[in-house]
């Protein structure tokens, strides 16, 4: 509707200032405000997909779909390309750890909200998954080239408005997901300046608040404008998300790699703790990871797709750089800064 009336590109640019504005005041008003919106606004999106994907499993009746189990139809190409999108759709579970000091109990509370969220979201994808390859096996319609799945989903369950809430919901769900990533990109660019990995202007808190001013706005700009840049440019919303998602993913996934590099020697070096699942867990993590990587470069995707993971390598390189220059000229931040 707002391609019609405003043209494709305004339209892009009008969808980002209202998911991309609003939340940076939020994430810089309050962190309780910004967290209770976002569990309110999951719910919301959460409970209309559940619906959908309860209307599709009583439709199809109480039996299985042995196909699925016997992964008939997968090749080697397809699970390395499928691996990267399950990354992009699992990232972010982690979040909570950037809240920090702010939670109540952050030692207790902070290490069960990031195991629930990898065990609750690894238990909906996996239920949401089957359900929706059942539901287009039903429909007798492509998965792969389908614009709008939940439509199809919401129609085979016998409910089709429920796809139109669905889009509403994803709506909200977008709304959240961008509040979550400012609140907690700009806590960790916070604790990067108090280290002295980025400018000592990030380091300070509203009076009242209690937020990251600076780190907040920087973040929020940071998001909004490489979609406006883009938007301008006349690319379209869809490359527009596929395009700085795919860059996201491989920013997660060589953050979850170095984090898995390190943690055996961390654990051992500061916390004395040595057995045999520090010893194998950590790399095994690290090697899935590592494969989900150099899947993206071999074969290398068609287009665009195929040049972001060489984009991605040389603008780690440049931050690299950076790093090891800064290193050499760094000026020791006061005690208590």
């Amino acid at each position: 509707m707002l391609r019609n009336l405003t043209g494709h590109a305004v339209s892009v640019l009008l969808l980002a200032a209202i998911f991309a504005l609003p939340p940076i005041w939020i994430a810089w008003r309050d962190v309780k405000i910004s967290v209770r919106l976002m569990l309110a606004m999951e719910a919301v999106s959460v409970t209309a997909v559940v619906a959908v994907m309860v209307l599709v499993l009583l439709r199809h009746g109480f039996h299985g779909d042995p196909n699925q189990f016997h992964l008939r139809g997968v090749t080697a190409s397809g699970f390395r390309q499928g691996l990267v999108l399950a990354i992009y759709s699992f990232v972010g579970f982690e979040a909570a750890t950037a809240l920090g000091s702010e939670a109540q109990n952050p030692l207790k509370a902070i290490p069960r909200a990031v195991i629930l969220t990898a065990v609750l979201g690894g238990v909906f994808f996996t239920i949401c998954g089957y359900a929706e390859v059942l539901g287009f096996g039903m429909s007798g319609k492509d998965l792969g080239t389908s614009d709008v799945p939940m439509h199809v989903l919401a129609g085979v369950g016998g409910l089709p408005v429920l796809g139109l809430l669905i889009d509403l919901g994803a709506l909200v769900s977008l709304f959240a997901g961008t509040l979550a990533g400012i609140t907690a990109a700009a806590r960790v660019l916070l604790q990067m300046s108090h280290n002295g990995l980025a400018h000592g202007s990030l380091r300070s808190t509203h009076t009242r608040n209690e937020t990251p001013t600076g780190a907040t706005i920087v973040t929020g700009l940071a998001a909004f404008l490489a979609v406006a840049i883009l938007a301008a440019k006349g690319t379209s919303g869809l490359d527009v998300y596929g395009w700085l998602g795919m860059m996201a993913v491989y920013g997660f996934v060589v953050s979850y790699g170095l984090v898995c590099f390190a943690l055996p020697g961390y654990l051992r070096d500061h916390h004395g703790v040595v057995n045999t699942a520090t010893r194998t867990l950590p790399w095994i993590a690290c090697a899935a990871i590592l494969f989900a990587l150099v899947a993206n470069f071999y074969p290398a995707p068609e287009g665009v797709y195929g040049k972001l993971p060489y984009i991605f390598l040389t603008y780690l390189a440049g931050v690299v750089l950076i790093s090891v220059f800064r290193s050499r000229f760094k000026t020791p931040v006061p005690e208590g800064s």
